[in-house]
């Protein structure tokens, strides 16, 4: 039971599950600040882990009706060796989903109705991810869904209310979430032109221009920082700047990138965008308590 768990958790791509576990502790511990209630935060998290492992999976599923010989060695691998079936994989979204959907019950019963909209909302974009990543919103959906909607969820079942800050705190960090979407979608560039999907760099269709992307990306949560630091007050956050160095040598690795390439160089490359969001996530946690 425990290696079949472990299996459903690796191709649920546990490694992408910082990202929500980062951006749930930023808002945690600054609604901690606010005396939030530690015990709906926890619950929370499990909700929305749970929804960020049913949309990778549901992702597969859809994914690999359409998969190409020019695909990524590493994409739906699990499925291609007949470790599992598509119907395997749709019963443990189910299950992801129920898991989500129980926690989300008990939020309303502790916090009230604009936990259903906020639920909602979620539940909508954990259905619908796999088209808004083929028809070019895959940006838009992670950072509605890992921007404000968790943010402001988290803030508002631990303190009971909503704030222009945690929006503009939000903005800050999820940028760096959606960079780590963006350089995937960079290194699937080929497989996803081949299949004819519509990710924002499949429309951009040049990937050297879309590389450039990289550079508007990180930008904007700089951005986002430099107006946190303002509102807040709190310059220490001034410091993740000092991350800026390893956007140029992510950008610097990608060029390098040959789409069929051994999946070590492909995940070389996506983790160090995954690092620099977990950076990033864990200086400005740090400096919120400041």
């Amino acid at each position: 039971m425990i290696k079949k768990i472990l299996f459903w958790l690796e191709n649920s791509r546990l490694f992408s599950l910082p990202m929500t576990l980062l951006s749930w502790l930023v808002i945690f511990v600054y609604s901690l600040k606010s005396g939030g209630n530690v015990l709906n935060g926890l619950v929370a998290l499990i909700g929305i882990s749970c929804a960020h492992l049913a949309t990778n999976l549901f992702d597969d599923y859809v994914d690999y009706k359409k998969l190409t010989d020019n695909s990524q060695k590493c994409k739906c691998a699990y499925i291609k060796d007949g470790k599992a079936t598509l119907k395997d994989v749709l019963v443990v979204v189910i299950i992801y989903c129920a898991i989500a959907c129980f926690t989300g019950l008990f939020l309303l019963l502790r916090c009230g109705f604009p936990v259903v909209v906020l639920a909602l909302i979620g539940g909508i974009i954990t259905l619908v991810y796999a088209k808004l990543s083929q028809n070019g919103l895959s940006e838009f959906a992670v950072g509605t869904a890992f921007g404000p909607l968790l943010f402001e969820g988290v803030y508002f079942v631990m303190t009971g209310k909503f704030s222009l800050v945690v929006f503009v705190l939000s903005l800050a960090v999820v940028m760096f979430t959606i960079g780590l979407l963006y350089v995937h979608t960079l290194l699937d560039f080929e497989g996803d032109m081949y299949a004819h999907k519509k990710t924002l760099v499949c429309r951009i269709g040049d990937k050297n221009v879309a590389l450039k992307g990289v550079y508007i990306v990180y930008g904007l949560g700089y951005l986002f920082t430099l107006l946190l630091a303002f509102l807040l007050k709190n310059y220490f956050i001034l410091l993740t700047f000092l991350l800026i160095p390893f956007v140029f040598d992510m950008y610097n690795s990608l060029k390098t990138f040959t789409c069929g390439d051994d999946v070590k160089e492909f995940y070389f490359r996506l983790l160090k965008a995954r690092n620099l969001m977990v950076y990033y996530s864990l200086l400005i946690t740090l400096f919120l308590l400041f």
